[in-house]
This record gives C-alpha cells, structure tokens and sequence, in this order.
C-alpha cells in the first residue's frame, strides 16, 4: 500500500464506520423501512417529497454489517492510492460528487423502470474512485501507485459481474460513480512533470 498519509480516506471510514454503529443501536439496519427514516434513498420520497438530500445521506448509509465492511475495505485500499495521487480536496469532490452521480443514475432508472426500491451505500462514491484511478492509470502508462491499469479494469468487470448475478445490487449506482469518478478526473487530474523553460535569444 502506498506509504503517503490519507487522511481524508481514514475519515470517511470513521464517519461510515460510526453512522453505522449509532444506527445499529438504535434499529435494525437491514430494515429497509428504519433506514428509509434515517437518510436512504427512496425515489417516491425524492420525486413527491422533495428530500433531495436521501441523495447525499444515503451514501453514509449501509445494510448490514458485512455491506459496511466490504465497502470500507475498498474504500481503504483505493481510496488511500486516489488520495495519495490526486490530493486531499479533489479526493473529496470526486468521492462525494461520484457518489451523488451515482445516485442520480439510479433514481432515473428507478423512475424510467417503475420500479422503486430503498437504496443506500458507499459503492457509487467507491466506483468513482476506481474511475478516477483508472484515468490515471491510463495517463501514467498503467499503473497509479502500487495499482495496475489492468488491475483496476479486472476489479470493474468481477464487480458488475457480481452485482448482475445477484439481486438487490445497485448496479446503476455503481455505473453512474463510475462514470462521474472518470470524467470528475479528466477535469481535476493534471499529471505533474518537468514543465519546460523559456530562453530569449
């Protein structure tokens, strides 16, 4: 793992880490109906409700003990090379604006399918930093920190293989950080570099 210091991922662990344990004391936090009271995202409440914000709090949220943990895993190990590669700042608005793009695509194809579901999870805000590492892998001739280009595409195809062949993943969610992680980094990510002199003569 690189060595630099991550700070803002070993915050955005903590914070999932502890909404998830003041949730389980309170509730049951595989109850679809409690986490829709505490922040989940739900497009019926978006559309005719108007809690815009289920598109951000649903992003601290998390079903189950074993959701968080897979999440936090992958947010650890990416994250830290995002972080250490692009900065503190833009790591944090790739992670967040991934994440509510992600939302964004999962609320749409809820709305287009007619098919509602309560929704919540870090994974579209993780996909957006694999995004974002996959552009700069693809700048830096493959590799971004200890991660390969080819790497990074082999977790993207298990993933949605993974997600397609079980139900009640957020697969658009996953599409749409991933999507918005990438572009996010096309925007943010300047690979640093010798820059060239200028001599009068």
């Amino acid at each position: 793992m690189n060595q630099k210091k991550a700070p803002c991922t070993v915050v955005l662990i903590a914070v999932n880490t502890a909404v998830f344990l003041a949730l389980s004391v309170i509730g049951m936090t595989e109850d679809a109906g409690f986490m829709l009271q505490h922040g989940a995202m739900y497009a019926p409440d978006i559309l005719y409700n108007g809690k815009y914000y289920e598109l951000f709090t649903s992003m601290f949220l998390h079903f189950g003990f074993q959701h968080l943990m897979s999440n936090m895993i992958s947010l650890g190990v990416m994250g830290w090379q995002l972080e250490s590669a692009i900065g503190r700042i833009r790591y944090l608005l790739i992670y967040l604006l991934s994440g509510i793009g992600g939302n964004l695509l999962s609320l749409a194809a809820d709305i287009h399918g007619g098919e509602y579901a309560v929704s919540a999870g870090a994974s579209g805000a993780i996909f957006g930093i694999i995004g974002a590492l996959l552009y700069i892998a693809i700048r830096n001739y493959g590799r971004v920190g200890s991660v390969s280009g080819r790497g990074i595409v082999f977790m993207i195809v298990i993933t949605f293989y993974y997600g397609y062949s079980n139900t009640g993943v957020d697969n658009y969610a996953h599409i749409g950080g991933l999507i918005s992680g990438f572009l996010l980094a096309v925007i943010l990510y300047h690979k640093s570099g010798r820059k060239k002199g200028i001599r009068s003569q």
